[in-house]
């Protein structure tokens, strides 16, 4: 399957699966494509300083560019972007540093777990949404 933006999100976090599930339901265009940061898909973009509690966006650009990334705060941001007219208004927060609005998505990863839950594996997706998931 060929992709332009692909999401890579901890296959095993409750708040990562519920957010998967928002953007499924908000990318109308459904541009966007999903993997979990434990499977194969994700595995030539995760650095070894990558934990499992970083969001990252690959996006791949027309031509023999190679891929760009985004982490943690700034992934989201730009997520938001693509998601079409109202959403992208919120992907302005991007003027804040990055280090200032990473701070809060730390804040957020760190905790996540024990205020989310864990799933026990990745959501199956239905026929519907099924060609958007790579392992």
């Amino acid at each position: 399957m060929s992709w332009r933006y692909l999401v890579l999100y901890d296959g095993e976090c409750g708040l990562c699966d519920r957010s998967v599930q928002w953007l499924l339901r908000h990318d109308r265009k459904q541009v966007l494509t999903f993997a979990p940061l434990q499977g194969e898909t994700a595995r030539p973009y995760v650095g070894a300083s990558d934990a499992l509690d970083t969001m990252i966006l690959v996006e791949q650009p027309a031509g023999d560019s190679p891929p760009r990334t985004s982490r943690r705060s700034r992934a989201v941001l730009r997520i938001l972007s693509k998601l079409g007219p109202g959403w992208w208004l919120l992907s302005l927060v991007r003027v804040i540093p990055a280090f200032l609005s990473d701070l809060l998505y730390r804040f957020v990863a760190a905790h996540r777990l024990r205020w989310f839950g864990r799933v026990d594996a990745c959501r199956r997706p239905d026929e519907a949404t099924r060609a958007r998931f790579l392992p």
